[in-house]
Order: C-alpha cells, then sequence, then structure tokens
C-alpha cells in the first residue's frame, strides 16, 4: 500500500470517527434535554400536588371538593398534551440530526467507493472487466437501496409528524 493510500485511509478512519462522537454528543445532547424536561415537570407537579392538597384540606363542604376535582382535569389534560409536545421536539430534533449526520456518511462512503473502484479499474488486469462491473453494479443497487429507504423513511416521519400534530391540537375540553 502506497502513502497516499495509507494517507487516505487514515483520513478516511478519522471522518468515521468524527461522525460517531458527533452521533454520540448529539444524542448525549438530546438526553440531557429530556432529563432537563422531566425534571422540570416533576417539579411543578410537586408544586401543583400540594397546591391541590392544601385547597382540598381547607375546602368545606363535598360540593366545594367535587368543583376542585372537577377544575384539576382539563389543566392536567393541557400539561400532559404540552409534555408530549415537548418531548416529541426533543425526538424529532435528535432523528433529524442523526438522519442528517447518516446521509452525509452514506455520501462519504459511496464516494470514497466510487473512487476505489475507479482506481481498481485503472490498475486492474486484462479480463478483468465483469468483475469491476459487477462490483459497480452492487454498489449502484446498494446506493438506490439506500436511497428508496431513505425517501420512505422520511414519508413515514412526515406522515408520523401530521398525525402527532394533529393529535396534539385536537380539541381536550374535558366535559
Amino acid at each position: 500500500m502506497s502513502t497516499p493510500d495509507l494517507k487516505q485511509s487514515f483520513a478516511a478512519q478519522k471522518a468515521s470517527l468524527e461522525a460517531m462522537f458527533d452521533v454520540l454528543n448529539k444524542a448525549f445532547a438530546s438526553i440531557e434535554k429530556l432529563a432537563s424536561l422531566n425534571l422540570q415537570v416533576f417539579k411543578s407537579n410537586i408544586v401543583r400536588i400540594q397546591e391541590i392538597a392544601d385547597r382540598t384540606l381547607s375546602t368545606k363542604d363535598p360540593r366545594e371538593l367535587f368543583e376542585l376535582q372537577a377544575g384539576q382535569a382539563q389543566p392536567a389534560v393541557e400539561k400532559a398534551q404540552s409534555y408530549l409536545r415537548d418531548v416529541y421536539e426533543i425526538e424529532s430534533g435528535a432523528l433529524a440530526d442523526l438522519t442528517e449526520t447518516l446521509d452525509e456518511q452514506f455520501k462519504r462512503y459511496q464516494h470514497d467507493w466510487q473512487a476505489f473502484l475507479e482506481k481498481l479499474a485503472k490498475n486492474a488486469p486484462a479480463g478483468s472487466e465483469a468483475a469491476l462491473s459487477a462490483w459497480k453494479s452492487a454498489i449502484e443497487t446498494a446506493s438506490a437501496t439506500f436511497e428508496t429507504a431513505r425517501e420512505a423513511t422520511k414519508q413515514a416521519a412526515q406522515i408520523a409528524e401530521g398525525d402527532v400534530t394533529a393529535a396534539l391540537e385536537a380539541p381536550t375540553e374535558v366535559r
């Protein structure tokens, strides 16, 4: 293996490591956001439960207690929707980051394989055209398959996003 090949191989390995750490850092940032959201919700729930307990203990008659209970349903539904919306935003952001990174990696790998095949074709012995053609065909098929899967995933994500958005924006009046 020549020196330019080693440099190219090291550069590819370095790029792969950088991409892996990029994905890990983005995943960790999403986990931090989710943990922060959960702590915030937990803290606000403790405050809300304490307020409800104080108000419950200070009620004078059963009618007040029932009114207090009835008044808690709608805010609880709205808080749950808000929480789910925030979780969805964190998850969809993480998925978008991951998809972008994977797309970049795939394009780089695709480019590297094309360069490898071109170099191999230039230095291939006579009679190896069929094998090179098979390799090119396999890489083209893999690329087409990846592209089809990527588009299907993107469409599924758009449909899911529409469903989640519709569900979260649906009327939530509790009776």
